[in-house]
C-alpha cells in the first residue's frame, strides 16, 4: 500500500523508499542496516505521516546501530541547532570552506559604488574567490525565496570589482546565496539566469551544501547527542563550531562542568564521528 507524508511545508507526496535508501546509504550505513531500518520505517507507515516522524524511526535504529552513521543521518537537523542567530551557521560555513582550501573571512563590511555591506562570508584562494550571503533557518519548510536572490544580485552590481584581499583573485566577481534549507523553484530560476552561486541543502544536484559537507567531513558540534542543547550553545558562545573544536580544545568543554563519567561520552563521541571513514558524495 502506498502512503503519502507530510513534508515540512505541509506539502504531500507518497512515501518514496528509495530516497530514503539514498540518504542511509550516503549517511555510511551498511546493507545490513539500510535493509533494518527500511524495515522498521515501513512497519510504522500511515497516511498523513510527517517526515519529522519517519526520521526519528531512522535516526533512533541508526543510532543504536553506530553513532557516526546516525550523526551523518542527522546532518541537516544538525544545522538547524546552529541558532537562533546566523552567526554560527557563517561561522561553520567559514570552516567549511576554509577545509576546502580558501582563506575565510566572516561578518566583514565592505564599501561598495553606492553603499556599505555586511558580507556574511569572503573566501578566496590562489585560483578562486567570492564572497557571500548565508541565509539560515531555524526549521524546515522555510525556503529562501526570489526577493533575496534579486537582493544579493544587487549587491553584486554595487560591489562588482571591490577587493576582499590585495591578491590578483581578489577583485569581486562572484556572489554566492547559500542557505542550510532549500531555495524556492523561482529563486533557482533567477539565480541560474542572474549569474548567482546558488548553495542550498540539495542544490545543485550535485556539489551541494550535503555534499561538501560529506566530502571535507566537517561536521557542527550540533550532531553530537551526548550534549543538551543548552551546553552546545554554552561551547558555541566559546566559538566551538566543529566537532574537531571538541577534541582539539578539551579544557573548554570542561567548562561545563560535566561529570568525569559525561565528560568521557563526550569526547568518545566526538572522536567516534572524527575519526570515522569521510563519505563521497
Amino acid at each position: 500500500m502506498s502512503y503519502k507524508v507530510t513534508k515540512a511545508d505541509g506539502s504531500t507526496e507518497y512515501f518514496n523508499i528509495e530516497k530514503l535508501r539514498r540518504s542511509l546509504r550516503r549517511a555510511g550505513a551498511t546493507p545490513d542496516e539500510i535493509r533494518d531500518v527500511i524495515l522498521v520505517v515501513e512497519q510504522n507507515l500511515y497516511e498523513g505521516i510527517k517526515t519529522g516522524e519517519i526520521y526519528r524511526h531512522a535516526f533512533e535504529l541508526l543510532h543504536s546501530f553506530e553513532q557516526p552513521v546516525a550523526a551523518r543521518y542527522s546532518l541537516r537537523r544538525a544545522l538547524f541547532g546552529l541558532g537562533p542567530t546566523g552567526f554560527p551557521f557563517e561561522k561553520f560555513l567559514g570552516r567549511l570552506f576554509a577545509a576546502e582550501g580558501y582563506s575565510t573571512r566572516t561578518g566583514i563590511i565592505i564599501e561598495g559604488k553606492c553603499a556599505p555591506h555586511e558580507i556574511d562570508i569572503a573566501a578566496y584562494k590562489a585560483e578562486h574567490s567570492f564572497v557571500g550571503e548565508a541565509k539560515f533557518h531555524s526549521r524546515p519548510g522555510v525556503k529562501t525565496d526570489l526577493q533575496v536572490a534579486m537582493y544579493s544580485y544587487a549587491r553584486l552590481l554595487d560591489l562588482r570589482e571591490q577587493r576582499i584581499c590585495t591578491d590578483d583573485i581578489c577583485g569581486i566577481k562572484e556572489f554566492w546565496l547559500i542557505t542550510n534549507t532549500k531555495f524556492t523553484s523561482t529563486a533557482e530560476k533567477y539565480g541560474a539566469c542572474a549569474g548567482i552561486t546558488m548553495l542550498s541543502w540539495d542544490y545543485p544536484k550535485h556539489n551541494n551544501l550535503h555534499d561538501r559537507i560529506q566530502r571535507a567531513g566537517v561536521y557542527p558540534i550540533t550532531v553530537l547527542h551526548t550534549l543538551s542543547s543548552n551546553q552546545i550553545s554554552t561551547l558555541i558562545q566559546y566559538d566551538l563550531i566543529l566537532v574537531s573544536d571538541i577534541i582539539e580544545k578539551p579544557h573548554v568543554v570542561r567548562r561545563l562542568h560535566l561529570s568525569t563519567s559525561k565528560f568521557e561520552a563526550v569526547m568518545a563521541e566526538a572522536k567516534g564521528i572524527e575519526n570515522s571513514p569521510k563519505i563521497s558524495p
